[in-house]
């Protein structure tokens, strides 16, 4: 499971703009800088430059993307690995892990087989059990139980901010990955305004 919320793109008409300055070719510019929207001129050399390369392309490390993302760590562990130029803000599994109880939808679950999901039951009473005796007693030995009982699948929420060039190399290299969450995520990627106009095989 993924949730992909609050998505917000930023600096499309100037990063382009600026890729102008190797030629001094501001002229030709014909895009809304102010309101974030490409002209066809300047639309024309973010896909020329796109096709050109890794250091012809470096346009796309200065548009911004911001989004919320609510998805397991088995995931989040996935995405650490691949990031570069990424900051993550996540809520805190250390410090709010007892403040609600545990439920079977904390938990990415969708191809759990029933006896699996006796067993996550299972795990989640436990967790549960920890629960109140740390509330209760305020002893740190129960926290340690609900920390290292915590299932990977379960969901956590980040803020992610990152530049276009990790959604093309994402696009490039997750699309077929074995996860769910990743196709979905490069799917919701594809979306993001003119990924499908400047990214070649999109």
């Amino acid at each position: 499971m993924i949730k992909v919320e609050n998505i917000e793109v930023y600096n499309i008409a100037r990063a382009v703009y600026s890729a102008r300055n190797a030629l001094n070719s501001w002229d030709k510019s014909d895009s809304d800088i102010e309101n974030d929207v490409l002209g066809e001129n300047d639309l024309d050399l973010a896909r020329r430059l796109f096709r050109a390369g890794h250091p012809s392309r470096k346009f796309l490390r200065q548009i911004f993307v911001s989004m919320d993302i609510v998805a397991p760590l088995y995931w989040w562990k996935q995405a650490d690995q691949t990031k570069v130029g990424t900051v993550t803000n996540s809520c805190s599994t250390m410090h709010k892990i007892h403040d609600k109880e545990f439920t079977l939808d904390d938990f990415s679950h969708e191809h759990l087989k029933p006896v699996s999901e006796s067993v996550m039951d299972t795990i989640i009473r436990e967790l549960n059990s920890f629960r109140n005796l740390y509330l209760t007693h305020r002893d740190k030995e129960y926290w340690w139980q609900m920390i290292q009982l915590l299932p990977s699948s379960y969901n956590q929420r980040r803020t992610l901010t990152m530049n276009y060039e990790n959604v093309a190399n994402i696009i490039e290299y997750r699309s077929d990955h074995k996860l769910d969450e990743w196709r979905s995520f490069v799917e919701t990627l594809k979306e993001l305004p003119y990924v499908k106009e400047i990214i070649d095989g999109v």
